[in-house]
């Protein structure tokens, strides 16, 4: 992880109109932020995350992140274990905006401006979720977390991803795992599953894929927003995909080269 920017130095010898996507939203799940640790925000984790999205706005992507909170707390799970499933929901919400000021900071540190915006109103800590604003926060060259989900229950934070990336009129949505695309099963129990190179929208929908949930991946296919689900672990993914080379699995009407 730490020798990511003189691994790919290269990249930044790239102009802007090589670019292939300009503005991105990259969808960050909680699970992502804990690393090893069994709950909270590993700050190795963070301060990886944040050379890596330094990386790319350098080269003059406009990123915008959407942070989840499982790390921290997991709406769905305790709405099975006696919470109602609304005030779990809006538990999560919470947890969304703790990783948002964490991701914040460890971008700050690198000289990164950023700013946050909540779904829920927050004043103190936070912007509200204004889209002009946040549009043209962007065009300023600063990054931009949203968090919050959509500020509703019953909703996840990837169809707050959708919705935003929708809404800012991203490029792309980019969802970071911990795998390296979509399978037809999961590869961690089967080790001969086969990897998707490319999808369409509908197939992922039809087939069941657990790529994202169905409303995020109708909202991405509505406004002809492709959806890369790449392998964040992997230093200098995230400048690949945004310089047009072939990593992960593209969901969309468009094939990769």
């Amino acid at each position: 992880m730490c020798g990511v920017l003189s691994a790919l130095s290269w990249v930044k010898e790239m102009t802007s109109d090589s670019l292939r996507f300009k503005r991105i939203l990259l969808k960050l799940s909680g699970e992502a932020l804990k690393g090893s640790l069994p709950s909270g925000i590993d700050t190795q984790v963070l301060a990886y995350l944040a050379a890596e999205i330094d990386a790319v706005r350098s080269l003059g992507v406009e990123v915008a992140v959407v942070v989840g909170g499982g790390n921290i707390f997991r709406g769905r799970s305790a709405g099975e274990k006696g919470i109602s499933r609304v005030t779990a929901d809006y538990m999560g919400m919470l947890a969304t905006v703790i990783n948002a000021l964490a991701l914040q900071d460890f971008l700050e540190e690198r000289g990164i401006p950023t700013r946050v915006q909540t779904a829920i109103e927050m004043r103190e800590v936070a912007e509200p979720y204004i889209r002009r604003r946040a549009i043209r926060h962007l065009e300023k060259g600063r990054v931009v977390i949203f968090a919050g989900g959509t500020g509703n229950p019953y909703f996840t934070t990837d169809t707050a991803a959708a919705l935003r990336a929708a809404e800012i009129k991203a490029d792309a949505l980019l969802k970071a795992t911990k795998v390296d695309g979509v399978y037809e099963a999961d590869p961690t129990f089967h080790k001969d599953a086969t990897k998707f190179d490319t999808l369409d929208y509908l197939e992922v929908l039809n087939r069941g894929l657990k790529v994202m949930d169905s409303t995020a991946v109708s909202l991405c296919m509505e406004n002809h927003i492709p959806i890369i689900i790449f392998n964040i672990n992997q230093a200098g993914n995230l400048q690949k995909i945004v310089m047009g080379h072939k990593v992960g699995t593209l969901v969309g009407r468009e094939k990769y080269e």
